[in-house]
């Protein structure tokens, strides 16, 4: 398959149209087109009435509950999912079988099997359709910005980080139903919470090798955890700390980062700018580099824009999305083996999760006190 030819919009179908896709996906689609990037063709949501008010609100001419009818008659180039994990797996390989690229909310999916049976679907070919995730904070600004120094060795070796999501979700947050538990949430705090942090600080630092990881049920009366930490130690032979929470009433996200020669840290909630960044030298390095280190350049704040304006360059150019394929699955096996050391309490290493690992197909891998009563560990790949 060709690619996409990069002067034509990417016809786009919207599925599931619900508060993400009002909040986050539709501004950015919104703006694209303006440029004559995107053009919204199609509404899908299994509430049929809810799925035409939001055509009729953003003059989208098609609206439906059915996506394979969707599929078949709009033939959409990009279909941007907006709804709830379990279904992840079943809409991102129909769309992928019509020929259509997939851009999926996070988390990406409830198991690394599911991940896979994504790609499987996927023709191989970086010009061919593929299936991304949304990490938006990989591409504001000020992580490119970070990233290209870190990869360059501005900053000398990485030595030790920490990356923290703490945030406070109340009684109320858990009392809709689908939240808090395996099924359809797809996890606790590691999993859909704290997962943008976390990918954050895996793009920045590189290939991890090794999680220690614990978990808990402090607060809330739910199947996953409230409270997860991690040890990390990644292939270069930094170490990390990793803090994911929903019981903290002072919410930050933070990442801090010390190399040979520079710390450096970003302090935020749910985004970023470049203010949000802070590089401090270490003793004895020249002023005029720290100034050029400090020069981020235009500021474009993490968003779902920013990434969609990469996708959009990507599949025009016919290259694969950085959080398509490897690219997105480091991140949900980081999160699995978090998962799977917490509850086995032992060391879990970068590839040891495949078929046939409890954990490969259930996040919480049929975990006594953990596994929601009644579940098995039958391989649903």
């Amino acid at each position: 398959m060709s690619p996409h030819r990069s002067d034509a919009p990417l016809r786009t179908a919207v599925v599931g149209t619900g508060g993400i896709a009002r909040s986050s996906h539709l501004p950015a689609l919104r703006t694209l087109a303006a440029e004559g990037r995107t053009e919204v063709v199609a509404a899908v949501d299994v509430d049929g009435p809810a799925a035409r008010a939001f055509a009729d609100s953003f003059s989208i001419p098609y609206a439906s509950t059915d996506l394979d009818a969707m599929l078949a008659e709009v033939r959409p180039d990009l279909v941007v999912l907006c709804t709830p994990p379990a279904v992840h797996r079943e809409q991102s390989v129909a769309a992928l079988r019509a020929g259509a690229w997939v851009w999926c909310e996070k988390p990406p999916c409830p198991s690394l099997a599911d991940y896979d049976a994504i790609e499987g679907a996927e023709k191989g070919g970086d010009a061919d359709p593929y299936a991304s995730i949304v990490f938006q904070h990989r591409f504001g600004s000020g992580a490119r910005h970070v990233r290209r120094l870190l990869r360059d060795g501005a900053f000398g070796r990485p030595l030790v980080a920490h990356c923290q999501t703490t945030w406070y979700r109340d009684a109320a947050y858990y009392a809709v139903p689908w939240r808090g538990r395996w099924a359809t949430e797809g996890g606790g705090p590691a999993m859909g919470h704290g997962i943008h942090q976390t990918d954050l600080l895996l793009d920045l630092m590189g290939p991890w090798s090794e999680v220690r990881g614990m978990a808990a049920r402090l607060v809330h009366d739910v199947e996953t955890e409230d409270v997860s930490t991690a040890q990390v130690r990644f292939e270069g032979g930094a170490v990390a700390t990793l803090v994911n929470s929903v019981v903290s009433p002072d919410e930050v996200s933070r990442i801090r980062i010390d190399c040979e020669r520079a710390t450096i840290e970003l302090t935020h909630l749910y985004g970023y700018r470049n203010a949000d960044w802070r590089i401090t030298p270490a003793p004895g390095v020249p002023e005029a580099t720290v100034a050029g280190w400090r020069a981020f350049g235009e500021d474009e704040p993490s968003s779902h824009l920013a990434q969609l304006r990469c996708l959009v360059d990507d599949i025009g150019s016919g290259r694969r999305h950085s959080t398509s394929g490897p690219g997105g699955r480091r991140t949900l096996e980081f999160i699995t083996a978090l998962y799977k050391s917490a509850f086995t309490d032992a060391p879990v290493h970068a590839g040891d999760i495949g078929p046939g690992d409890p954990y490969y197909t259930e996040l919480h891998g049929g975990a006594p006190g953990w596994a929601p009563a009644g579940s098995g560990e039958e391989d649903h790949a």
